[in-house]
């Protein structure tokens, strides 16, 4: 475990590295290398940037890595650079933690213990008796950044709402464990989940020591936990032993195989046939383990229909109140669902004929190339054709503008034009509207 843990840290070292070439554009640039790394002197103002600096690339290393607990060696072991480690690390890591950006593993409550100690826990934490005063580096230990234990709890809650389609969902907590990432990672999500109301940690010594979590997959908190979540529990471990017996199984076939056929080989037949006994036996521990498997989840599946029946009538029940005291007539009820279902009928007519109709233009090459032909044609008649029509047009236009300022002049305006000002511009106006008119006939 230790030299496997030391391998995936070189690991996330090297892609760290090419991250932070990808995301700090400047990062090999020696002389801002310099800035950067130095230890913080003077007053906050004076390194107030740059810790903020390193505060958001740790955040977007750990989001990138998908971890949300972190050791402050690991961070040092994030931007080292040939031996070169920044010198404020420490000094961000515990401005980090004083400011409740970072949670020391110590301070989140373990669910499985009891409420007594969850609250001595969380009295603590509020009263700040674990967070360092005069310290001027962190201790070594785990620590938890709020703000990704909060995406990780989330994409925990979408993973279980994927196979689920209930409000909430009971798994055990092996299977908690496997999807938060572990098992520190699992009592940190947990915690942030028991919280905020959304999850219930479950325990029952009823012959065999079983674990799970109750999580609520909608927006509301859970009510608390009954007899049927714990029978459901028990069920669902069933199934984990069941499968793993399953592939033990196959993996006992697999090696009885294999050793018959290599005794067939070395004409050995009755080591041949002692293997093939063996195969026989595991194909018939196969067979009992499937069925009892798939009786098992039979009833869960009853179990969950049921559930998600019991939903629905709970809606249908506070929609028909919802119905009285607002004093809606089931007429008018089922007029607005039939006018929504002819839209929605209407909808995927239109979308039918609008794929056919995208389905069937299929336009050759050849028909592409004989309307360009036809358009090069055409462009070479319209200008003598053009030509003509506008000259047309032009004699056409200056008979009419004529008639019209004959027509003004016969009004008799102009004496009125200079007692009103106004009316003196209206016949400008009109006189020069009939020339734009002109101009724009000999344009077109």
């Amino acid at each position: 475990m230790m030299i496997g843990g030391k391998i995936q840290e070189m690991e996330d070292d090297v892609t760290v590295e090419e991250y932070l070439r990808k995301e700090v554009a400047d990062w090999d640039d020696e002389v801002k290398c310099v800035a950067r790394f130095k230890a913080f002197s003077g007053q906050r103002s004076d390194w107030e940037s740059l810790y903020v600096f390193w505060r958001d690339l740790i955040l977007k290393v750990a989001r990138y890595l998908r971890i949300f607990i972190i050791r402050p060696s690991q961070v040092k072991m994030w931007f080292n650079r040939g031996g070169l480690v920044p010198l404020c690390l420490d000094q961000v890591l515990l401005e980090m933690y004083a400011a409740g950006e970072l949670l020391r593993n110590l301070g989140v409550a373990d669910p499985a213990s009891g409420w007594v100690s969850q609250m001595l826990w969380r009295v603590v934490n509020l009263g700040g008796l674990l967070r360092p005063s005069t310290q001027e580096k962190l201790a070594e230990d785990y620590y938890i950044i709020p703000v990704l234990l909060k995406e990780k709890a989330l994409q925990v809650v979408q993973a279980l709402s994927e196979s689920h389609w209930t409000a909430s969902c009971v798994t055990t907590w092996r299977k908690f464990q496997e999807i938060s990432g572990g098992l520190k990672e699992a009592h940190a999500v947990l915690n942030h989940l028991c919280e905020h109301g959304k999850a219930k940690y479950l325990v029952t010594n009823k012959k065999d020591l079983m674990e799970g979590v109750k999580v609520s997959l909608s927006e509301r908190a859970l009510s608390g936990t009954t007899s049927l979540d714990f029978d459901v529990l028990h069920l669902i471990s069933t199934v984990e032993k069941l499968e793993h017996q399953l592939n033990v199984i196959d993996q006992r076939w697999k090696r009885s195989r294999a050793s018959a056929l290599a005794s067939l080989k070395l004409g050995n037949k009755q080591v041949a046939l002692k293997c093939s006994r063996e195969m026989k036996l595991a194909s018939l521990s196969r067979e009992k383990c499937t069925a009892l498997l798939n009786r098992v989840e039979e009833v869960l599946g009853v179990i969950a229909d049921a559930e998600a029946s019991k939903e629905v009538a709970e809606a249908i029940r506070i929609g028909t109140e919802a119905i009285k005291e607002n004093g809606i007539n089931y007429d008018e009820v089922e007029l607005c669902l039939q006018e929504l279902n002819e839209c929605i009928e209407s909808q995927k007519q239109i979308d039918d004929i609008l794929g056919a109709n995208a389905a069937g233009a299929e336009i050759e090459d050849e028909d592409i190339e004989e309307e360009l032909k036809q358009l090069e044609l055409n462009f070479v008649e319209v200008p003598t054709q053009t030509s003509s029509g506008v000259d047309a047009v032009v004699a056409g236009t200056q008979e009419t503008a004529d008639a019209l300022s004959d027509s003004l002049s016969n009004l008799h305006l102009t004496h009125h034009a200079r007692k009103d000002p106004k009316a003196k511009h209206a016949v400008e106006s009109m006189g020069a509207s009939s020339k734009d008119v002109s101009r724009e006939a000999v344009l077109s």
